[in-house]
């Protein structure tokens, strides 16, 4: 029986390397203009128009290593559904460098670190190939609860606001 192999986005956060389950990505497109949030939580860094909907941006090198990703032409935005508990699943991208590879693998060639991450829930297991360890990402765990709850209701007010604005004229 052959192994049976996963598709996986690939892109960096610096100079590391990282995956994301393909099957969970919506779609991959070009950094976008973004409206900014002001205060918003460390690493959301605005809402972008994807097919007249208010979707909300993370920048995953400022969530996860303090600086924002480059302004590069490989820089996309991932999209993806994100659920939580008390939320039911809404559109969120995700901002990363170099999201331009895929990856054919077995989930099990993924092994676990052995280290546990308490403020980084959504760091998994590492494969090691040629170029060196790639950390599988639970995008489904990048954000606290409270941020979540907080930022998808902004959204969703904004997304309000909008479509009321759009209807009184």
């Amino acid at each position: 029986m052959a192994p049976e192999l996963m598709l996986f986005l690939l892109f960096k956060l610096g100079k590391d390397r990282y995956a994301l389950e393909a099957s969970r990505v919506i779609e991959v497109v070009p950094m976008l203009a973004l409206k900014h949030l002001p205060h918003s939580p460390k690493g959301v860094v605005g809402l972008f128009n994807y097919r007249g909907q208010p979707v909300p941006a993370v920048d995953l090198c400022q969530l996860t290593i303090g600086t924002p990703a480059g302004e590069r032409l490989s820089t996309r935005i991932i999209i993806v559904n994100y659920g939580s508990r008390n939320q039911p699943h809404r559109l969120l991208g995700l901002i990363a460098e170099q999201a331009t590879e895929m990856l054919r693998k077995n989930p099990k060639d993924f092994v676990q670190t052995g280290v546990n991450f308490l403020a980084a829930p959504y760091l998994g297991p590492v494969l090691m190939d040629g170029q060196g360890p790639i950390q599988w990402i639970d995008e489904q765990r990048l954000l606290p609860e409270h941020v979540c709850d907080s930022l998808f209701a902004q959204t969703l007010e904004l997304s309000t606001a909008l479509t009321g604005n759009m209807t009184n004229r």
